[in-house]
Order: C-alpha cells, then sequence, then structure tokens
C-alpha cells in the first residue's frame, strides 16, 4: 500500500490588484538658438544606483495651475531658466510602481523658448543640469518617450527643405 500523499501548502489568495492612481506632469523641450545651433536644457537625477539619469525637465500640477503653467514653473525650479511656450508637443503616458501603488502617469510636453541662459541646480531634486546640443539630446535622454519628444522637435525644426535652382535666390 502506498504511503497517504500529503497535500501541497494552499497559497494564500491575491489581495487583489494594486491601488491605482493618476498623476499629471507638464515640462518642456526648453531651446535656446542664440549662436543658429539648437541647444536643448536637460536635467539630471540619481538613481538608486547612484547612476545620473537625464531627462527633460517636468512636474507635477499644483491646485489651480494650467498646464502651461506648470510646464513654466517645472522648468523654471530645475533649470533656473525663464522660458515662453511656443507650442505644444503634446503627451506621453506610461505605467510604474511606487510603494505599492500602480501609478498611471501622463507627461504633457511643450517647445519652450528661453528667455534667460543662466542654468541653475539649486533645486533639490536635481543633481545636474546642462545646455544639450538638440541633435544630441536623444542619445542621453534615458525614457524612449523623451527621446521622441525631441526627434519631434528636430523634424519640426528642421521643416520641409526648399531646394534652390541654381541661379535663383531663396528665402531663408
Amino acid at each position: 500500500m502506498a504511503a497517504p500523499r500529503t497535500p501541497a501548502p494552499r497559497r494564500s489568495a491575491s489581495p487583489g490588484p494594486a491601488p491605482r492612481v493618476e498623476e499629471t506632469s507638464a515640462g518642456g523641450v526648453v531651446l535656446d538658438r542664440h549662436d543658429r545651433k539648437a541647444h536643448v536644457a536637460l536635467i539630471a537625477r540619481r538613481d538608486r544606483r547612484g547612476r545620473l539619469v537625464w531627462s527633460l525637465p517636468k512636474g507635477h500640477l499644483e491646485s489651480g495651475e494650467t498646464l502651461e503653467q506648470t510646464a513654466m514653473r517645472e522648468v523654471r525650479e530645475e533649470t533656473g531658466i525663464t522660458a515662453t511656450i511656443v507650442r505644444s508637443m503634446g503627451s506621453i503616458d506610461f505605467w510604474f510602481m511606487a510603494d505599492g501603488i500602480r501609478v498611471h502617469k501622463t507627461v504633457h510636453h511643450f517647445l519652450m523658448h528661453a528667455t534667460n541662459l543662466e542654468l541653475s541646480d539649486a533645486d533639490v531634486e536635481v543633481d545636474e543640469v546642462a545646455w544639450v546640443p538638440l541633435q544630441d539630446a536623444a542619445t542621453r535622454l534615458r525614457y524612449a518617450g523623451e527621446r521622441r519628444v525631441v526627434e519631434d522637435v528636430l523634424g519640426l525644426l528642421s521643416g520641409p527643405r526648399r531646394t534652390r535652382t541654381p541661379g535663383t535666390a531663396s528665402s531663408a
């Protein structure tokens, strides 16, 4: 006769899905074009491993703010730059877990023009700030969504190229 089988331990039932929250942020692709070459302001923070993570300046909406007001405030706080909005560059959204909570975050990006060029890393949330040539920014940015936004700005600035027939004038 076979020995009686010991039943497998029962797994406890899942406590259910993680709580979920919605977050909204706004920020900008802040350009400096004073020397006819576009540069973009980037910020860096240290990750859990101590590595610098480069991103576009952005942050949470405060009560009563519009997306545009938030973008301009966050750019000023995180970079020291005062900027004006040129146009919307759309939004990106993504999910992540934080402290057992599923967060769905939407970040609205604006193309912005810097009205002062002196960077500051005085914000405690920022470890470094830098002007980076726009054509190099995508290679430095950690997040794919932000790389796409920068590539969209590059495409917007390059626009349709005008061709010129030899001997004719072209408008620049």
